[in-house]
């Protein structure tokens, strides 16, 4: 069995190889972006939530709006927050060579 950090790594490398949401693409979004979308993800299963809450936050098209079950979405979640993590890197990565 997998655990949360492995199953959020492979979903992140999945976006990454399978989508081609690398390092490229997601120089077209901040960072804001992703933790909105992962907050999305995130919170869609709460107990006593609407699920169109959870999509008000959603910063993407309707047509990538995928939720799923409840280990699906959070593990979505994490790979949206790796994502912003890696956007904040790359971003400080570019400003250090300025």
């Amino acid at each position: 069995m997998k655990t949360g950090a492995q199953l959020i790594a492979d979903e992140r490398k999945r976006q990454i190889e399978k989508e081609g949401y690398d390092k490229e693409h997601d120089k077209n979004h901040d960072v804001d972006t992703f933790v909105k979308a992962a907050i999305s993800y995130s919170i869609v299963d709460l107990k006593g939530s609407q699920k169109n809450y959870s999509y008000a936050w959603w910063p993407w098209e309707e047509i990538y709006w995928k939720p799923k079950d409840r280990l699906r979405n959070l593990v979505r979640a994490g790979a949206l927050i790796a994502a912003a993590i890696d956007k904040l890197e790359n971003d400080e990565e570019q400003n250090d060579r300025i």
